[in-house]
């Protein structure tokens, strides 16, 4: 199958259903899922291990998403209008990141993500729910955040979830449980905007990214539930230590690699 060994499949597996799992606390699960692939598939095209990171991410962040819907509402309004936002951007990102190099966004990621992180440490955002703006501004800052993220997305990608999760809570004013469903479908929006170019450029390895997916989907099912069990102050610490590995990521990619 694939024509890889048992092991490769199982390291791929293993990984994908860790990558799930984290995703579904957290975000950040590209960041074991990406190096996997090409770390056992170094003669693959880029683009098609980038498709198949996204087929797998699509499905189980779906997976993830409906646990979160079912403990709490979601607002469909807002989601819809912000995925849409999302989808677009994420399709302009990969378009053009099939043209030009992206070195110099890779270099400025890690230390905007310092910042972030110690703007965020010194907050209590994620932890009570107090929606900061009503109806027509929120669908504006909505979309707005979600198109950036989602151009980032389709352009570079690690950690996207991530943001998306970290828009809502210091933005929007949402706690980290009522975040978690609609950053979840955001990150689907984008994911998908990414993957129909890839798919029209040829970039797509189906067999791979369904079995992929299927380690993520289950690897959700778990994150998805310890998440909800434990509650705001919980996702909060596992969101600041996902944030931490990301940054160490990033800046060993752009400088050390």
């Amino acid at each position: 199958m694939f024509d890889l060994s048992l092991l490769d499949l199982s390291l791929l597996a293993a990984c994908a259903l860790l990558a799930g799992l984290i995703d579904a606390i957290m975000g950040g699960g590209g960041m074991i899922q990406v190096p996997a692939l090409f770390s056992v598939l170094p003669g693959m095209a880029p683009a098609s291990l980038l498709g198949v990171n996204k087929i797998a991410s699509i499905i189980g962040t779906a997976g993830s998403a409906m646990q979160y819907t079912r403990a709490n509402k979601s607002p469909w309004k807002l989601v819809m209008i912000s995925s849409t936002a999302a989808f677009l951007a994420s399709v302009g990102g990969a378009y053009l990141v099939t043209q030009i190099p992206n070195q110099w966004l890779r270099s400025a990621l890690p230390f905007f993500l310092v910042a972030l992180l110690i703007f965020n440490i010194k907050s209590n955002a994620g932890l009570i729910h107090e929606p900061r703006h009503k109806h027509h501004k929120q669908n504006a800052i909505a979309s707005a955040g979600a198109g950036v993220i989602g151009f980032y997305d389709g352009f570079l990608g690690p950690g996207a979830g991530a943001f998306y999760k970290l828009f809502y809570t210091r933005v929007l004013g949402f706690d980290f449980l009522r975040s978690a469903a609609p950053s979840k479908f955001l990150n689907i929006a984008s994911n998908l905007g990414a993957l129909c170019v890839f798919f029209y450029m040829g970039f797509i390895d189906w067999r791979l990214g369904i079995f992929m997916a299927i380690a993520n989907f289950a690897g959700g099912q778990i994150g998805s539930k310890i998440a909800i069990k434990h509650g705001n102050s919980f996702i909060r610490k596992a969101f600041f230590i996902s944030v931490t590995a990301l940054t160490i990521k990033t800046f060993y990619d752009a400088f050390l690699k």
